[in-house]
């Protein structure tokens, strides 16, 4: 299958490399890369034969809004294009709405694997009509591991089910970055890196997060080099804010969160600990020359769309 990718940075290019890894032809465009093979949307919709699939993975906000807007003009009807950024899945519902006037199909795909995913594949979670999720499965399945993708349901589905699991990750960060801190500050000289890479092995709370952190810490003994500082990126935030809409309890999410409002703390591990993770899976890092001042925001060395 011939695909459009828009985006080739951390995630898009890996995606491309493994689309093409599986047989697929991919027509790349990124004006920051130069691995890119079109120069422009225009160039990029006129290499594809209809009906084309143009997968946009490029940042959530005004770059996602851009992009769609720009192919809306571009494309015709019979195509669709996929959007596989951390986007609002109210947007993903209004970007539709647009492009349907004009016959052109929509899929909102949460995308997970980070910069692993070229070798691992990556969890999908889709959301669309039967017809334009049915148009792009060959992409998915190119993708995907076995078991690791699913139509959600309806367009918006998909970007809501990836908010989900973001604000489950930040859960999860958070338990084992404060068990971390605990056993490094305890004063009874415990091995923690020892302690956290036994429990990878037969406890109940193992997992691929607690394998990468064990290797943030065989990397970077102690967490050095890193600052304790860990992004609000977004999905956090809204999983919170629909949960309050809907009268759902989430409080180990609603507490990760905040904890990330104060991950300012110079003395504790527990945000470096976050920082080493995002590193990790996502090649998301806060170095200390880039930490904030006091009121500022922090700004992080990352170019992707999701992780």
């Amino acid at each position: 299958m011939k695909v459009g990718m828009v985006g080739l940075g951390r995630m898009g290019g890996n995606m491309a490399a493994r689309l093409r890894d599986k047989g697929h032809e991919v027509v790349g465009y990124d004006p920051f890369s130069a691995d890119a093979d079109v120069d422009s949307l225009e160039a990029l919709v006129a290499a594809l034969d209809p009906p084309r699939v143009v997968w946009v993975m490029v940042p959530a906000g005004q770059p996602t809004e851009d992009t769609v807007v720009g192919l809306g003009g571009l494309l015709a009807a019979g195509d669709v294009v996929v959007e596989g950024g951390n986007s609002n899945w109210r947007d993903s519902v209004r970007r539709a709405e647009h492009l349907g006037q004009h016959g052109i199909g929509y899929v909102d795909a949460g995308t997970s694997g980070g910069i692993w995913g070229r070798t691992e594949g990556y969890c999908l979670m889709v959301g669309g009509a039967d017809e334009h999720v049915a148009l792009a499965q060959p992409v998915f399945d190119a993708l995907a591991p076995e078991g690791g993708f699913v139509h959600t349901g309806q367009v918006g589905t998909g970007h809501f089910t990836k908010m989900v699991h973001n604000g489950i990750e930040y859960g999860l960060m958070q338990a084992y970055a404060e068990g971390y801190d605990l056993l490094a500050r305890s004063g009874l000289d415990i091995d923690a890196k020892g302690a956290l890479s036994a429990w990878r092995h037969g406890s109940v709370v193992r997992s691929w997060l607690l394998d990468l952190f064990v290797r943030a810490l065989e990397q970077r003994p102690g967490l050095t080099g890193l600052a304790p500082v860990a992004q609000d990126s977004g999905e956090g935030r809204w999983t919170v804010q629909e949960a309050v809409e809907r009268g759902v309890p989430v409080p180990v999410i609603s507490a990760a969160l905040y904890a990330r409002f104060t991950s300012q703390d110079t003395e504790g591990a527990a945000m470096r600990a976050i920082a080493a993770l995002r590193e990790q899976f996502g090649g998301h890092a806060v170095l200390p020359e880039d930490a904030p001042g006091e009121g500022q925001p922090p700004v992080t060395r990352t170019d992707e769309a999701a992780t």
